[in-house]
């Protein structure tokens, strides 16, 4: 059975994850690390820190905490080599470049969204972006709930990079257009965040050109499906050699096995 330590076990993703598991017949979490250990008891040891671990050894870590745990993290995976996956969101260059120097050494799977029906939307607005893109404005529109502290979400900017990869010329985000007094230049993707109440997570990439517009949409009603595409990256993950792994490496591992 796959042990997994789960880093941040306190939070929302993580609840739902011990949720998804319970009954579990190939997976389940051995320990987590909170800050919060003495918060409501888990089915499972909770210890404030990594260093608290001594000598236990999971199969995989998940991480669902904050980007300021990252450097930590990585330290103790790369002590005791384990594969890690990263499911925290608001990473900057420098987190991106910690990630891409360990997973010279450990396997290192990271997704700002770990939903099957993303990684899809991902790819639909990459192809319409390569049809539409050159004549069509193109805004992504995101909706979570009040409690998620980055905006736009790591997710926004995966549908942004999947626009711009299906582009002829990059576009740049534009966040702010209150003080800005003209009208939309083309060479842009508008990024807009709507945060409020328990919205699991919504997804908008809009295509609009003249007289049509064409919108492809992803809604979460629960957090379930991101626990599901975590333990999933998990168990995939367990086999693989040191390096960098996403959604994509997962979806089509499972496409080639289903064909």
């Amino acid at each position: 059975m796959l042990q997994l330590l789960l880093n941040g076990c306190y939070g929302k993703l993580s609840r739902a994850v011990i949720e998804y598991l319970e009954g579990s017949a190939d997976a389940r979490i051995a320990a987590g690390i909170d800050p919060a250990a003495n918060s409501p008891a888990l089915p499972f040891p909770v210890f404030r820190e990594l260093a608290a671990l001594a000598d236990q050894r999971p199969d995989v870590i998940l991480d669902c905490s904050a980007p300021a745990a990252l450097p930590g993290l990585l330290e103790f995976a790369l002590r005791k080599q384990l594969p890690v996956v990263l499911a925290t969101t608001g990473y900057g260059p420098a987190e991106f470049l910690m990630i891409d120097e360990a997973a010279k050494r450990i396997p290192v799977f990271q997704s700002g969204n770990m939903s099957l029906g993303i990684a899809l939307l991902k790819h639909l607005a990459q192809q319409a972006a390569a049809v539409l893109g050159e004549t069509f404005d193109v805004e992504i529109v995101e909706a979570h709930h009040n409690r998620k502290v980055d905006a736009p979400s790591g997710t926004a900017y995966i549908l942004g990079e999947a626009v711009n990869a299906g582009l002829k010329t990059p576009r740049n985000y534009e966040h702010h257009r209150q003080a800005r007094r003209a009208p939309r230049p083309q060479a842009e993707i508008g990024m807009h965040a709507i945060r409020g109440g328990t919205l699991p997570g919504e997804h908008t990439v809009l295509f609009a050109g003249f007289d049509e517009v064409i919108e492809l949409t992803h809604r979460a009603y629960s957090r379930r499906i991101f626990a599901a595409g975590f333990v999933n990256a998990a168990r995939f993950i367990a086999g693989c050699p040191a390096g960098r792994y996403g959604m994509d490496d997962m979806v089509n591992l499972y496409g080639k096995a289903e064909g």
